[in-house]
C-alpha cells in the first residue's frame, strides 16, 4: 500500500495563496477612486462585451480582475442578494458593507474547503452623498475584506499603482483629474524599458457612480464622451456630433441647428416666391429663360442651394 506524502496545513495554504497571486498578476489593472462627483472605475480592459466593471445596486458598483468566469459568478450572486433584499425589505438596507461581508464569506470558504481557490480580485464600491461617505471594500481571494480610504488599486504591480496613486489623489478631483490620475497610474506599468504608456478609447473600460443622481447612480462613459475626457484629446472632441453608439444628429435638432440662408434679389430662391405670387394673383409666372437671363445679368451665382 502506497504511503500518501504528508503536508502541513501551512504549506497547503501557502501554495494555494501563490497559485492565487500569481495569476492575479498576470490580470490587466483597475483602479477605484472617489472624486469629487462621485466614485471613478477605471479598468484596462480591451473587450467590449465582458466587463470587468458592473452595477450591483442602485449605489453599489463592482469591479474584479482575474478569472472572468469566476468573478462573473460572483457578481451574478451579488446582484441576486441585493435584489432579494432590497424586495424583502427595503432599497436602503441594501448596503455595500453586507455585500461585502457575503463574498468575504464566501471566498474565505471557496479558499479552504475547495482544492483550488478563486482566482479574483474584487472591489465593492458604495457612493456616498459626499466624498467622506464612499465605501470602497477590496475583496482577496481568500476572504480577506479592507476597507481602503479613497482608492483601490487591483491587479499586477500594486505598490508601483498606490504610489502614484497616492501621491496625486484627493477627494476634490473632478472627473477629468480623476480619469488622468487613474490612468497615469495603469500606464506607468508594463511600458516598454518603463517607459509611461499612453492609453486610448478602445483599451478602457470606464463607468462612475454619480452620487449627484437619485436612484441608479451607475452610467458607463463610452464613445465621443469618453474620447472627450481623454487627456490631450481635441476641445472639439466635446462636441462631436455623432453621438454614442448612434447616429449623426439630424438637421434642425438643437444638437445640429440648420443656418438660415440670407434671400438674395435674384436666384432661384427669389424666383420661386415670385411665381407663387403671381399664381395667388393669377398673372403668369416669369418663365425659366427669364431666370436664366436674370442669373446671367449679374445675379446670385450660388443659386440659394442649401448649405
Amino acid at each position: 500500500m502506497a504511503m500518501q506524502f504528508y503536508a502541513s496545513p501551512e504549506q497547503i495554504m501557502r501554495d494555494r495563496s501563490e497559485y492565487a497571486r500569481k495569476n492575479i498578476a498576470r490580470g490587466r489593472n483597475v483602479v477605484v477612486l472617489s472624486y469629487e462627483g462621485g466614485v471613478l472605475f477605471v479598468a484596462e480592459n480591451l473587450s467590449t462585451t465582458l466587463h470587468k466593471v458592473s452595477e450591483i445596486y442602485d449605489r453599489i458598483g463592482f469591479a474584479a480582475v482575474g478569472r472572468y468566469n469566476e468573478f462573473e459568478n460572483l457578481r451574478a450572486a451579488g446582484v441576486r442578494l441585493a435584489d432579494l433584499r432590497g424586495y424583502s425589505y427595503d432599497r436602503r438596507d441594501v448596503t455595500g458593507r453586507a455585500l461585502a461581508t457575503a463574498y468575504a464569506q464566501t471566498l474565505g470558504a471557496i479558499f479552504t474547503e475547495q482544492s483550488k481557490p478563486f482566482e479574483v480580485e474584487i472591489c465593492v464600491a458604495e457612493v456616498g452623498h459626499t466624498s467622506s461617505a464612499d465605501e470602497l471594500y477590496r475583496l482577496t481571494y481568500d476572504g480577506s475584506v479592507s476597507d481602503e480610504p479613497g482608492f483601490v488599486v487591483m491587479g499586477g504591480q500594486v505598490d508601483a499603482l498606490s504610489t502614484v496613486m497616492r501621491q496625486g489623489h484627493n477627494a476634490d478631483l473632478g472627473l477629468t483629474e480623476a480619469l488622468a490620475l487613474a490612468l497615469k497610474a495603469i500606464g506607468s506599468v508594463g511600458g516598454e524599458n518603463g517607459a509611461q504608456r499612453t492609453l486610448v478609447a478602445n483599451q478602457l473600460e470606464i463607468a462612475v457612480l454619480d452620487r449627484r443622481k437619485v436612484g441608479r447612480a451607475f452610467r458607463r462613459i463610452t464613445g465621443a464622451a469618453l474620447t472627450a475626457l481623454l487627456p490631450g484629446a481635441p476641445a472639439a472632441a466635446a462636441e462631436s456630433p455623432k453621438a454614442e453608439g448612434g447616429e449623426p444628429p439630424v438637421k434642425g435638432s438643437p444638437a445640429n441647428p440648420v443656418k438660415a440662408t440670407p434671400a438674395k434679389t435674384t436666384g432661384t430662391a427669389t424666383v420661386r416666391a415670385e411665381k407663387e405670387l403671381a399664381e395667388e394673383a393669377g398673372a403668369e409666372a416669369p418663365d425659366d429663360e427669364d431666370t436664366d437671363r436674370d442669373k446671367t445679368a449679374g445675379g446670385d451665382s450660388s443659386g440659394g442651394a442649401p448649405q
